[in-house]
């Protein structure tokens, strides 16, 4: 029964809305956009409203706070580096980043600070893309030393100090050891927010700058960046982590003078972008196009197909899937279906309605944003309800559920 253009059945796409709605009424979630495109077709929803309490409506441009789902695209800058030669894969980063050489490595995960081993072999930008290069958020690992400084020195987003500026950041990275060896084990963020810096100094412009004129002014993403202008800062919601107990809504970040009102002082790849649902929509059709958009190119062929295909080994694999499952009260089940790539999760297995080859993450922001080679298909899915709770990470799978049936009525 489907359309004859290869999009969505009319009734699927009916089902979809009515499972949106459904967890809108729910109280639980405030507003959300969605958007769903194959090939020519987009399809979206603007239910709900920006604040809980009622508000202005959500609309089709409302700007959302993207989270981790900025992982997969500020990577792209860094495959623009490649592209052009201007960074190796297998390149040392020290000669940009002084503050990375002569690495110790802790014994163990738990180890005191002190209790090292040097580094087998120096950083390089691979480690970097894939995660791999020794530092990261491990929630196994909560509660050891490592853990602890890493949070003291405000090394992370999420704290309520924003980070320091991005050579004061590297220093104060730059004193502590490695986890694990470099290029032995994947490990989540802190990778990202490191590339953020080696792409400005490698420019010689700021990150955003780097990103604004390669990637999204190409794209048209008019409304991504690090921040919201004052002109726009009415159509960014509200952000709530609602309590894990009582489930109220505790607010996160306002709008107006919160802290995506004013430039950063580090802009973080690996969760400080803000964007569109439509924004986000060009950027991974770029990618289903394998790296052109309107006939531009943005990206080469083959860097897409790096990004967007597992760059693990199966021990890393087999590491990085114990943890998703294990910390599955974390993820709520999100992000469990194999590999990584350079950026973004890359599903190795099917474990649910995606196939394998499909590509992109989640953030903690209430964020969902993957492509999907095999079907051609986007799916977008913003909200402003944090992850302190499962109503996003639920809200996501019905979203991904409902969606796979109307791609395939």
């Amino acid at each position: 029964m489907g359309n004859s253009n290869g999009g969505f059945s009319e009734a699927g796409l009916r089902r979809l809305r009515e499972v949106l709605e459904r967890h809108v009424e729910s109280g639980k979630i405030p507003g959300l956009v969605a958007l769903v495109g194959r090939g020519e077709e987009t399809h979206v929803e603007a239910i709900g409203t920006m604040r809980h309490d009622g508000g202005a409506p959500m609309r089709r441009d409302t700007i959302f706070r993207m989270a981790s789902t900025s992982k997969p695209v500020a990577m792209a800058a860094a495959m623009v580096l490649l592209d052009e030669c201007r960074l190796r894969l297998d390149d040392l980063v020290e000669p940009w980043l002084p503050e990375l050489a002569d690495r110790q490595v802790l014994k163990r995960i738990d180890s005191p600070l002190d209790d090292t081993v040097p580094a087998r072999r120096p950083i390089t930008v691979r480690d970097l893309l894939t995660s791999t290069f020794g530092l990261g958020m491990d929630m196994t690992a909560l509660g050891t030393p490592i853990m602890g400084a890493i949070f003291e020195r405000g090394l992370t987003p999420d704290l309520p100090e924003p980070m320091p500026g991005p050579d004061e950041w590297m220093r104060r990275l730059g004193e502590l050891p490695l986890m694990h060896q470099p290029g032995e084990r994947w490990q989540y963020q802190i990778s990202h927010d490191v590339l953020s810096v080696l792409v400005a100094r490698v420019t010689g412009q700021s990150f955003e700058e780097f990103l604004g004129e390669r990637i999204f002014d190409p794209l048209g993403m008019t409304d991504t960046g690090f921040h919201v202008p004052a002109d726009k800062i009415d159509r960014l919601p509200t952000l709530y982590a609602p309590d894990p107990q009582s489930g109220e809504f505790h607010v996160w970040d306002e709008a107006e003078g919160g802290r995506w009102s004013k430039p950063p002082a580090f802009q973080g790849s690996g969760g400080g972008l803000v964007s569109t649902a439509d924004d986000y929509h060009a950027y991974f059709r770029m990618l289903l196009n394998h790296g052109t958009h309107g006939g531009e190119r943005i990206l080469s062929r083959p860097a897409v197909e790096l990004m967007t295909t597992n760059r693990l080994t199966p021990e890393q694999q087999a590491a990085r899937h114990a943890m998703a499952t294990n910390n599955v009260h974390l993820s709520f089940g999100q992000g469990q279906h194999g590999g990584w790539g350079f950026g973004m999760a890359v599903r190795t297995y099917r474990g649910d309605y995606a196939p394998i080859g499909q590509f992109g993450w989640d953030g903690g922001a209430g964020t969902s944003t993957y492509a999907d080679p095999h079907n051609q298909l986007v799916g977008i899915l913003l909200t402003q309800v944090g992850m302190s709770v499962p109503n996003s990470a639920r809200l996501i799978h019905d979203f991904w559920t409902t969606l796979y049936q109307a791609s395939g009525d």
